[in-house]
């Protein structure tokens, strides 16, 4: 099954292109959607209903693919250093790992929020490092990216509960996560 969609300016993923009028159209084929586009559209689906738009963390779980376009974006960007990419590399593998703290196939999106939270605490570090023109470049959300980043991790305690942020703070900044970043050319 192939669906069409039309967008007025080049979209951010690679869609087969294809002329229809004075339009682009797009078609992508179901079965060959990448985890990003996949991402996507199931927090589209969880937001539909009623009941899940009144979560206090909505917001930010609509935000997990544009976080995790961020995250593989600047992995494959050659003006990032080596040793970042290897931290992105890291909240990349934990986002898409189903054995976590809160497990997405158990909860449903809302287990997005520590992924998200170790997103944002690993690119807080990156923006430390890495020029802000590039991450705007390959920021794809609505919202600004480093006020968003702030508030997930002021946000974070709360959105884990129990502590389990302090927990996984602990992990991160033994895997060296937390900032303090080399910053070797690569």
């Amino acid at each position: 099954m192939f669906r069409k969609m039309i967008f007025r300016e080049p979209h951010p993923l690679s869609y087969q292109p294809c002329k229809t009028g004075d339009k682009m159209t797009y078609e992508l084929n179901e079965n060959e959607l990448d985890y990003y586009q996949k991402l996507r559209r199931r927090m589209q689906r969880w937001l539909s209903n009623p009941e899940h738009k009144q979560n206090k963390y909505a917001e930010y779980i609509m935000a997990a693919p544009d976080i995790f376009h961020l995250l593989v974006k600047l992995t494959l960007d050659p003006r990032v250093p080596i040793a970042i990419k290897s931290k992105l590399g890291i909240a990349i593998a934990y986002f898409m790992s189903p054995i976590d703290i809160i497990p997405e196939i158990i909860v449903g999106p809302v287990g997005f929020v520590d992924d998200i939270a170790v997103a944002a605490y690993v690119l807080n570090s990156v923006m430390k490092v890495v020029d802000p023109a590039i991450i705007e470049k390959h920021w794809a959300g609505d919202h600004e990216i480093l006020p968003l980043i702030a508030q997930i991790i002021e946000k974070a305690d709360r959105m884990l509960g129990g502590g389990a942020w302090k927990r996984l703070q602990k992990f991160l900044k033994k895997k060296n996560l937390n900032g303090h970043a080399d910053t070797d050319a690569g």
